[in-house]
């Protein structure tokens, strides 16, 4: 696929890491000393591809089926001052390389026929493989970019491999550099963190360092914490986004004004706000739930409105059993149970429009959530009895 047209391309990054590591990595990025949207789009005229272009940064994104990949135009990078995006130039495969995080994140792999396959390792990218070992590539990493010191402890914690002694020393150093950086870039670290397998380890480590308070006071990577990340995986749910959960439980030791200044400073996107402030608000409800003979059909109405990740969480979280339990029982079964008969069902049975109609779906969907029906013929039982005893 190299020497396309005159262009040299080339696979590279972390799938080539992991190509040396034996771990499967379908995200591949391929790096083009030419013009990468020109030949993206060429490539794309010779099949089905679906191709979407970022002219501002020279890249392409290929799309077949399940399978993509982006083409990126080799490109070198100057930092005008500490935490500022870089000024961007096309320029080698060398170039390319140099402006990487890691050296284990700064090798290729060429594609073309007459050295196809050969590794590309200016950095000694490979032997800090074999030493499980995680290094930047020069004294100014962390000060170029020092979102690189989220990242460094992020690959360390993944792999299971160390901070090189110099980065060690380095990310000590330039911790107070990560303050150069914008909200949205330390978000866009820490949600990645809580997209690992166990982002406890990133969060313990980043807390060790004293990455976590250097982003803000509040965030904390602690032995409860990971106690709780461990407890969310050991009960999965499709249903759930894991991100959210782990989110809350982070949240669950803020207090409302720590949310607000957490919520600004890293400018979190509309998800991730509303998990943290429906964390900071459920406690509104805990002592409803405590109340000793409270039907299914209460908790449900207690809780509909939260976000059922932090009604997971706070599960993971709260005092007493009873409350556990209470919680536990809407995430798994009550939220999901509803009416089988719909308005239009109602209706075709003799109901009007209106508020008495969308009173009797909730007096329908009660009965299921207290196990008073049990199938749709004992639910259309109940409406028929509804409809003669004038609820509506």
């Amino acid at each position: 696929m190299a020497n396309l047209w005159g262009m040299r391309v080339y696979l590279i990054g972390g799938v080539v890491r992991d190509l040396l590591l034996g771990y499967p990595n379908l995200d591949l990025d391929l790096v083009v000393e030419g013009r990468a949207i020109p030949l993206a789009r060429r490539l794309a005229e010779g099949g089905d591809w679906s191709l979407r272009t970022y002219p501002r940064f020279g890249t392409a994104k290929l799309r077949h089926g399940a399978l993509s990949f982006d083409l990126v135009t080799a490109r070198s990078e100057t930092y005008i001052c500490p935490g500022a995006l870089p000024i961007v130039e096309p320029g080698t495969i060398m170039d390319d390389l140099a402006r990487r995080d890691l050296s284990i994140n700064a090798m290729a792999v060429h594609l073309d026929q007459s050295s196809f396959g050969e590794v590309i390792d200016p950095h000694g990218g490979q032997n800090d493989l074999k030493e499980g070992l995680v290094r930047v590539l020069h004294p100014k990493s962390f000060v170029d970019d020092p979102t690189r010191l989220i990242r460094a402890i992020r690959y360390e914690q993944r792999l299971g491999f160390r901070l090189e002694q110099k980065t060690h020393d380095l990310l000590q150093r330039d911790l107070a550099q990560l303050n150069t950086v914008t909200g949205e870039r330390l978000w866009h670290e820490l949600e990645a963190i809580l997209d690992e397998s166990c982002p406890e380890l990133a969060l313990n480590r980043a807390d060790e360092l004293g990455i976590l308070k250097e982003i803000d006071p509040a965030l904390k990577g602690d032995s409860w914490l990971a106690e709780r990340f461990s407890q969310a995986r050991s009960t999965p749910d499709e249903s759930l986004s894991m991100r959210k959960i782990y989110l809350a439980l982070m949240a669950m030791r803020f207090v409302e004004e720590e949310a607000e200044r957490c919520i600004t400073k890293l400018k979190m996107p509309g998800w991730a706000a509303r998990t943290v402030w429906a964390t900071m608000r459920l406690e509104q409800a805990l002592s409803a739930l405590a109340e000793p003979d409270i039907r299914p059909s209460d908790i449900y109405h207690q809780l509909e409105r939260y976000i059922p990740e932090v009604v997971k969480a706070a599960a993971l979280v709260v005092p007493t059993t009873d409350l556990q339990q209470k919680l536990e029982l809407y995430a798994v079964r009550l939220r999901h149970i509803k009416p089988t008969l719909s308005g239009n069902d109602l209706q075709s049975m003799g109901a009007t429009p209106g508020r008495g109609l969308g009173r009797m779906l909730r007096i329908l969907h009660d009965a299921w959530l207290n196990q008073e029906v049990k199938t749709r013929e004992e639910e259309e039982t109940l409406a028929r009895s509804l409809l003669g005893g004038g609820v509506l």
